[in-house]
């Protein structure tokens, strides 16, 4: 008779098969062969995984995903790593958590500031909208595409409670420099992580100045559960706020399933209720359900264990095409890692410059012709989307540089399922575009 540990082994054991049939590396044919700007890297045990959990049918967060955030937040030498089910929801958490009653004066409310660039990607902005707070946009430098330092003082005004900004395409901001303004003026800050998994500042891993940082896990991004994202933080109390606004926006720190951890649950009396209301269900915060399913963070385990790979895959390619086209930077704004970081890159940010005889259309015409995928810059100059025609705002100096991003910039990609092959070919078609003019 088979028992069930046995008939499991067996299934997982033909999911490795199918993998085999499944999922082979096509031959790379210049010019037929897509080369994306990004995707998903996995083998037979991101597939096992993923079907062990789903033989759990434990369709919530379950045991990979408390497995998952403690080797998480082990990685980055953190005490907390809370998943969630976006990058996207991560920054919205992290912003809410800073305005809960909880936190006394330095509590965010309506019509304080929070200072951020305006070249940069929706849902790092959002949360600030989304909690009635006023974004404070500066600009970018050109070449590191992140915040221009110089500006912060200048941002700074009574009501600026907050900084948060992305480490753009894996390229870490200044973080000295900002890290100062924030202790200066004791401003949160938070860190938008999620296109920078294994980037360093200073040998120190970005994702681990801030009070609280975000990740993603979209098939995009170092590593991918399909959907996904996570808060880290090692502050105990920010830990709990997160938490709360992640799951309903109750008071209880249960994990799905479970009941009285606190020993307590029918001995508390918070707000109007009346005493010993059952804990499971009193509310502290208005708040969401952005939990994960455990069969995502399945997926997320297996590939943490590639990330270090990943991390050398990036910077290898990055590093492959920095050198290929180190010949036309007349034509072009070639990037630079940020003074004292050595970059996780997440894609090849180029810049057409302004006294070029062609434009980024056509450019990217050209690319896209012999399937090489391109992406802007995000939003570009978010301001000018029309989503935001009627944000309340402030800026700061002129956005100069972000408009020339918006009009001027794209980016490639180095994931690692780009190989030196495919690379030659992208360098290969820059210079054959060159060569036209």
């Amino acid at each position: 008779m088979v028992n069930n540990q046995n008939l499991r082994a067996e299934i997982l054991s033909l999911v490795k098969k199918f993998h085999e049939r499944e999922f082979s590396n096509p031959e790379f044919i210049p010019g037929q062969t897509p080369i994306p700007v990004s995707g998903k890297v996995f083998d037979a045990e991101e597939l096992s995984y993923l079907v062990d959990a789903s033989l759990d049918f434990w369709l919530t967060t379950g045991r990979y995903a408390e497995q998952f955030e403690r080797e998480f937040a082990d990685f980055f030498s953190l005490r907390h790593a809370l998943l969630c089910n976006s990058g996207s929801s991560a920054n919205l958490l992290a912003l809410s958590a800073l305005t809960s009653p909880e936190l006394g004066e330095r509590r965010l409310k309506p019509g304080d500031e929070i200072i951020t660039v305006a070249a940069g990607f929706p849902t790092t902005i959002n949360p600030a909208i989304q909690n009635q707070l006023v974004p404070v946009f500066l600009d970018i430098e050109l070449g590191t595409y992140n915040v221009d330092v110089s500006q912060l003082e200048e941002a700074i005004s009574e009501r600026t409670k907050g900084i948060i900004l992305a480490h753009t395409l894996g390229n870490p901001f200044n973080l000295e420099a900002v890290k100062k303004i924030a202790d200066k003026y004791q401003l949160w800050l938070i860190e938008d992580n999620c296109d920078a998994l294994g980037s360093q500042y200073n040998q120190q891993l970005t994702g681990t100045f801030g009070d609280l940082s975000t990740l993603s896990f979209y098939p995009a991004h170092h590593i991918t559960m399909g959907e996904g994202g996570c808060v880290l933080t090692n502050s105990a109390k920010l830990k709990v706020l997160v938490e709360s606004f992640r799951d309903w926006g109750r008071s209880c720190w249960c994990p799905p399933g479970q009941d009285n951890t606190c020993g307590k649950r029918f001995g508390w009396q918070l707000g109007e209720l009346p005493p010993g209301y059952d804990h499971k269900y009193i509310y502290s915060h208005v708040g969401y359900n952005l939990k994960l399913t455990d069969m995502q963070a399945a997926v997320g385990l297996a590939q943490l264990k590639k990330l270090p790979s990943f991390i050398t895959a990036r910077k290898q390619n990055w590093h492959h095409l920095r050198q290929g086209l180190h010949d036309l930077q007349d034509l072009f704004v070639l990037p630079e890692a940020t003074q004292n970081s050595n970059p996780s890159w997440f894609g090849f940010p180029i810049s057409v410059r302004n006294t070029a005889p062609f434009s980024r259309r056509d450019l990217i015409s050209h690319l896209e012709h012999r399937r090489i995928a391109t992406r802007l810059l995000f939003g570009g100059n978010i301001l000018r989307q029309p989503a935001y025609t009627d944000l309340n705002y402030r800026i700061v100096g002129e956005l100069k540089n972000t408009d020339f991003v918006m009009n001027q910039t794209f980016w490639i990609g180095v994931y690692p399922g780009l190989n030196s092959q495919m690379l030659d070919y992208v360098v290969e078609s820059f210079y054959d575009f060159a060569k036209k003019l």
